[in-house]
């Protein structure tokens, strides 16, 4: 197996090197002290990623599973983006923000189901140059690496060298699958080698995307920890938030304002957990009318509103979710509390219907019966609320195009890869945490609406918890009504 962790070919060439001579590695490799290497106790999530491999081996037996975390991404020439393992990956094992690089989980079939094998790249040893000129996996150069032992203590998995994930290569056949995904250089091994042991024709890629739906539909109902994850990161949010209204003097100040409101968010995140859960946007003005804004370099003016869509994943990798639109003045005006407080009797009602048993769908459909309602009422639409709700008509929509709602953990946009059927028709069952999250976007130049109501654009979003008797707001500690934002603010 080509090591994938090992210095790629980059243009380092012209940089200085380090020491090459015999004498240098005699002298680099001796007098160190000696390292004691204590047992870590399994981390909390390992008996919980435990009983997921248990679930997703039901489903695939005599198959053999290859989850890889993935390989790091190159941002620039020799600078890597921040390494985040593939959720799926982190989901199976419990190795989160300190994984490393390149790692394979293996699930090799058995009588009884599964073995479970974590193959990762081990620390090098002090006689090898790795030690000090590898800049990628060099101990001087990103610090030690976990042991195989230390590895296995903390999360309860066999852990092997990821030299030895050549003989897993060496037997891949027909009834090897992969998550094609997460690592795309194994994934084109993987194709060459059931290449080899099969007709071509009986390559079955088909295979591949049923285990990275079962993956994703595997997530669709949290388990009690990831319940408490999403909660603490929406408690960290819920900080962040507070940074940026406490930093709104220098916010108003600066003319790229918005890029401070993300800087501000962004401290809290490091601080609080691994990174941002999605890059934020910070959008003031009439920016808060393009749905994903997150450029993040224009003003933030009195007497506007911005948009902060914002989430602090924790090094869990679990993330949150949260949308809130502010007045800079710390005042709404007339229109912008109208239109305001019409998002929040869209989110409100959709909240009121969500319990175990409805339709996903029917979230945004409850939702986008309260726009309808408003924006025919205010004489923005051609026709009724009642014809503009007809699938073919479906006018209101011009002021929020996006969907109500997403599932929310790992990933912000949680279980992708399921199936229609269970996730936008799906049914809601106890366990699901997902956004509501209704929006109104009135473009700086739309001539069907007044001109007061041009370059608004409010979004409430919260993240929701399916309870066993209805729904649970987690993010209802963040101020939401008007009156308690304008309280927020001062």
């Amino acid at each position: 197996m080509a090591d994938k962790n090992a210095s790629a070919p980059r243009a380092t060439d012209n940089r200085s090197t380090v020491p090459v001579s015999d004498i240098f590695r005699q002298y680099i490799s001796s007098d160190w002290a000696e390292r004691t290497e204590g047992d870590p106790r399994p981390r909390e999530q390992s008996e919980w990623a435990a009983a997921r491999r248990a679930r997703i081996s039901m489903l695939y037996p005599g198959k053999r599973l290859l989850i890889p975390a993935g390989a790091a991404k190159v941002r620039s020439n020799d600078t890597d983006y921040a390494y985040r393992a593939h959720s799926a990956f982190s989901h199976l094992t419990g190795w989160a923000s300190d994984s490393v690089p390149g790692s394979v989980l293996v699930l090799e079939p058995t009588v009884a189901g599964h073995d479970a094998t974590l193959y990762f790249r081990k620390a090098a040893g002090r006689d090898s140059d790795e030690f000090y000129a590898n800049p990628e996996i060099g101990e001087f150069w990103t610090g030690p690496r976990p042991s195989l032992a230390q590895v296995s203590h903390d999360l309860g998995l066999l852990t092997v060298d990821l030299a030895d994930f050549e003989r897993v290569l060496d037997t891949v056949d027909a009834d090897t699958i992969i998550l094609r995904e997460g690592d795309r250089d194994l994934t084109d091994q993987v194709d060459g080698r059931r290449l080899l042991s099969a007709d071509a024709e009986s390559l079955e890629i088909d295979a591949d995307t049923a285990l990275a739906r079962d993956l994703s539909e595997l997530r669709l109902v949290k388990d009690a920890y990831e319940i408490e994850q999403l909660r603490r990161a929406v408690t960290a949010t819920k900080k962040g938030f507070d940074d940026v209204i406490a930093d709104r003097e220098a916010i108003v100040a600066h003319e790229r304002g918005e890029r401070l409101v993300e800087g501000t968010f962004n401290r809290r995140a490091r601080a609080e957990g691994n990174a941002v859960g999605y890059d934020t946007i910070a959008a003031s003005g009439a920016h808060a009318c393009i749905l994903h804004w997150t450029r993040n370099d224009g003003a933030v003016v009195p007497g506007d509103l911005i948009l902060m869509d914002a989430g602090i994943e924790l090094d869990s990798l679990y993330t949150a979710d949260i949308t809130r639109t502010l007045p800079v003045s710390g005042v709404f005006s007339e229109t912008q509390r109208l239109v305001y407080e019409t998002v929040r009797e869209a989110a409100d009602a959709a909240f009121a219907i969500v319990r175990p048993g409805i339709r996903f769908r029917e979230i945004h459909a409850t939702a986008m019966g309260v726009i309808a309602k408003k924006t025919a009422e205010w004489g923005f639409l051609p026709v009724s609320a009642e014809e503009s709700m007809k699938p073919e008509n479906q006018f209101h929509r011009r002021y929020m195009v996006h969907g109500t709602s997403h599932h929310l953990g790992l990933d912000v946009h949680d279980c992708a890869a399921a199936r229609r059927d269970l996730y936008l028709d799906g049914v809601l069952e106890a366990g699901m945490v997902f956004t509501i999250e209704p929006g109104l976007y009135f473009q700086p130049d739309d001539l069907t609406v007044p001109e007061e109501f041009r370059g608004i654009g409010v979004r409430i979003e919260d993240n929701i918890l399916v309870t066993e008797a209805g729904a649970e707001n987690l993010s209802i500690g963040i101020p939401r009504t008007a009156d308690d934002v304008e309280a927020w603010l001062r």
